[in-house]
C-alpha cells in the first residue's frame, strides 16, 4: 500500500528521468524522420481515460498515415500502417513519448493500458477497478498476450494486477517487458487492426 501511495510515484519520475536522458537522440531521430515520411506533426495525440477516469491526453508517436478512404470503403489499420510506423511498433519506440505522460502525472510506467473514452459506459464494476491505479505504458496484461489476447483476458488481468499490485510485481513486468520486446511478441494480431474493438460484455468478448 505504501508502494502504491508514495514509492511508485517517485520510482516513475526517476525511471523517467533517466529515460530521457538515454532516448532523448532516438526521440529526436523519430520524430525528425516522421516530420519527413508524413510532412505533418508526428505524434499521435488522443484523450484517453487515467486514474479515476480522469481524462488526459496520450502521446505517441504516429505509425500510421490519416484515414482515407478507398473506393467509399475506411483503410484498415494495416493499410494505413507505414512501414517504418511498423518498425517503430514492432519495437515499441511509439510509446516512448509517453514520458511526458508519466512525468505530468498522468500516467505510471507500470499499470493498465489506457483505452478509449467510448467504452467508460460499457465497463462492469469489476473492469471498472482498472482505473483506480494510474495507466501504464506497459502492465501486466502486455506481458501475458497483449493484443493476442481476450478482451475478457485483458480485464481479468488488469483487474488481477490492481489487486496484486506491490515493487516486486512491477518489477517483475519491468523485466519481462524488456524481453517481450527484445522477442518481439504480441505486437500485432492477425486481422487488420492492431486490436479489435471492445463492443462491450454483451457482445462476444473472446476472439481477437
Amino acid at each position: 500500500m505504501i508502494y502504491n501511495l508514495f514509492f511508485k510515484r517517485i520510482f516513475d519520475i526517476l525511471i523517467s528521468i533517466i529515460f530521457i536522458i538515454i532516448f532523448s537522440p532516438i526521440i529526436f531521430l523519430i520524430s525528425s524522420l516522421l516530420v519527413v515520411v508524413y510532412a505533418q506533426n508526428p505524434f499521435f495525440i488522443q484523450i484517453r481515460p487515467g486514474k479515476d477516469e480522469k481524462l488526459f491526453k496520450i502521446i505517441k508517436f504516429k505509425t500510421m498515415i490519416d484515414s482515407k478512404f478507398k473506393n467509399g470503403k475506411k483503410l484498415s489499420d494495416r493499410e494505413r500502417m507505414t512501414k517504418i510506423g511498423r518498425l517503430i511498433r514492432a519495437l515499441s519506440l511509439d510509446e516512448l513519448p509517453q514520458i511526458i505522460n508519466i512525468l505530468n502525472g498522468d500516467m505510471s510506467l507500470i499499470g493498465p493500458r489506457p483505452l478509449f473514452v467510448e467504452y467508460l459506459p460499457l465497463y462492469n464494476e469489476k473492469q471498472r477497478k482498472r482505473h483506480s491505479v494510474r495507466p501504464g505504458i506497459t502492465g501486466w496484461s502486455q506481458v501475458n498476450g497483449r493484443n493476442s489476447v481476450s478482451w475478457k483476458a485483458r480485464f481479468e488481468q488488469d483487474v488481477w494486477y490492481v489487486d496484486n499490485l506491490s515493487f516486486c510485481l512491477d518489477f517483475k513486468i519491468f523485466i519481462l517487458t524488456i524481453l517481450k520486446i527484445i522477442n518481439r511478441e504480441g505486437i500485432n494480431t492477425d486481422k487488420d487492426t492492431t486490436m479489435s474493438i471492445w463492443k462491450g460484455n454483451n457482445e462476444d468478448c473472446g476472439e481477437q
